[in-house]
């Protein structure tokens, strides 16, 4: 049966001429403006009728995917933010043998999280829908299968809504190995790195550190011994490099952090890093995870008195109960400048490896444009994006956070393990980040929440019966139809309102019916033809591609 068009005389919409207030970005903006959310908290978002439909879109294109591969639905409890230890409870309950194997089981449901600055609409959000799914495999083999399948799938589904995106390489924290999704947008919030002279491209959380800097490195012979120097008045880097005249990249600067782990224990660590760079928390936090970080506080350095605010030095830490990380570029035998531990006092000639000691070297810095690549050492360029997927090789994982199954030689073996993952809501956010212009937004096929608006432009009776029995025709045809039926609003407002809802096909029923014809617009293409009567329906069909 066809379903009857929907009807915008009858439907729960009303549009803005005017931005909202607090947008921040075009989805933001073009969603709120054309009625497809409505903001309900910040970070919070009511899906109106229409924006319900593009999410049922999406979901609906995503699980006829997921069915495609295998891939095996459930609902776990929304309040358990621990999915994967949820499906790790359940497969240890229902499965004993490799003869189980493999599983993929997925869910798509809400989630809740804490974001301290929500932003950028359905970019940066405390509530969305996502996409989590979790393969199990007896071997490394057949997680590999299962890792192809996932990235393959998510690939066709960006293709589907014409997604501009980046596959790039991702920190791995506890797994063995992941990738992102990237929508490449100037609005997006997370940064990815390409290097012009190969193929080489990485989340920058994920960049292993390139060349060391020559100013740290002395030119050659021993380094003198350690120097105290007074300081006074040197509360940046800069002004600390000025005074000594040496350059920022030969200091050493410490920050210390406090990292809570999920049972709530805090310990503090220190990390160093060169001078002229700043620390990434992420790439801090993905080395200590699953432990959460936090910079000091006041009340932090209240709680450590012997801890000199701006005047922090490793060596000073020797003997502490404290982590001490620091980046490759600290590298053993370079020489830096840093803290003395003491108010207004710095220290030169302090050796890595002679005078302190880092428990471990990890990639610590934010990247910046021409970095060495690691791959080749060609200059790195960074790149604004959306994070819309991950997809990540977890491995056999051991204890609670495994599974183990009798294996085919009869002896316990544990489980592997994929995770994969996908923002529903964020895809549809970058879709219209990518997919806009001036007027508003332009959906693709799979993502609208119908494959055509019909305007009756006018009040002749005439147009308005010619319009319903398109319409007709159009569903019968297997199209989703949007009529503009409003009779007392005019041809200009109805026509606004079709370039800001950005359904792909637009067709105006109007002056053109006298001659038997009508105009049918292509959205994203921004075309328009007059097309007869009788060729209306083939030609709505052929820009949708049904």
């Amino acid at each position: 049966m066809n379903a009857p068009p929907l009807r915008l005389s009858q439907l729960f919409l009303r549009t803005l001429r005017e931005d909202p207030s607090d947008s921040e970005a075009a989805n933001h903006r073009l969603l709120v403006r054309a009625g497809y959310l409505r903001r309900a908290a910040p970070g919070v978002h009511a899906w109106l009728p229409l924006g319900r439909r593009v999410l049922d879109a999406v979901e609906k294109a995503l699980r006829a995917e997921l069915a495609a591969i295998g891939g095996q639905e459930v609902a776990l409890p929304v309040a358990d933010p621990d999915r994967l230890a949820g499906v790790l409870a359940l497969l240890r309950a229902e499965i004993s043998s490799y003869r189980d194997l493999p599983v993929t089981l997925f869910q798509i449901q809400p989630v809740v999280r804490e974001e301290s600055r929500p932003r950028g609409g359905l970019l940066r959000a405390r509530e969305y829908v996502a996409h989590h799914a979790w393969s199990f495999d007896i071997d490394s083999d057949g997680l590999q299968s299962a890792y192809n399948r996932h990235r393959a799938l998510y690939m066709r589904l960006l293709e589907r809504v014409g997604l501009d995106y980046r596959i790039v390489a991702a920190p791995a924290g506890a797994g063995e190995h992941a990738e992102h999704f990237l929508a490449a947008t100037e609005t997006g919030e997370d940064v990815y790195v390409t290097c012009g002279a190969c193929d080489y491209a990485a989340a920058s959380a994920a960049v292993r550190a390139g060349a060391l800097p020559v100013e740290a490195t002395p030119s050659r012979g021993p380094a003198p011994a350690p120097e105290e120097v007074d300081t006074p008045d040197t509360p940046t880097i800069e002004s600390l490099a000025d005074r000594l005249g040496v350059p920022t990249s030969a200091t050493l600067k410490n920050l210390l952090l406090t990292a809570t782990a999920p049972d709530g224990t805090r310990e503090v660590v220190a990390v160093g890093v060169p001078g002229d760079r700043e620390v990434d928390l992420a790439r801090v936090e993905a080395a200590l995870a699953p432990a959460r970080v936090e910079l000091f506080t006041d009340a932090d350095f209240a709680e450590h008195p012997d801890l000199v605010r701006g005047y922090i030095g490793p060596q000073g830490l020797a003997g502490k109960a404290f982590r001490y990380l620091a980046d490759p570029r600290i590298a053993r035998g370079t020489a830096w400048v840093t803290g003395a531990n003491a108010p207004g006092r710095h220290v030169r000639n302090l050796v890595a490896g002679r005078d302190f000691s880092p428990e471990r070297y990890v990639d610590l810095v934010h990247v910046r444009d021409d970095d060495p690549c690691p791959a080749c050492g060609g200059r790195l360029r960074l790149h604004s994006g959306i994070a819309v997927a991950r997809i990540a090789r977890l491995g056999r994982r051991a204890g609670p956070t495994g599974v183990v199954v009798l294996g085919r030689d009869g002896r316990n073996e544990r489980v592997a393990v994929g995770s994969y993952a996908l923002g529903v809501t964020r895809l549809i956010g970058a879709i219209v980040e990518q997919h806009h212009d001036d007027t508003g937004i332009c959906w693709p096929p799979v993502a609208a929440p119908a494959d055509v608006h019909l305007v009756a432009a006018g009040r002749d009776e005439n147009v308005a019966a010619a319009a319903e029995r398109l319409a007709d025709e159009a569903g019968a045809a297997g199209l989703r139809v949007l009529l503009d039926d409003r009779a007392a609003v005019s041809a200009g407002v109805k026509f606004a309102d079709a370039e800001l809802l950005g359904l792909p096909v637009i067709v105006v029923v109007g002056r053109g019916l006298a001659g038997g014809t009508v105009e049918i617009r292509d959205r994203r293409a921004g075309t328009r033809s007059e097309v007869a009567l009788p060729a209306a329906v083939a030609a709505m069909r052929a820009i949708v591609g049904a």
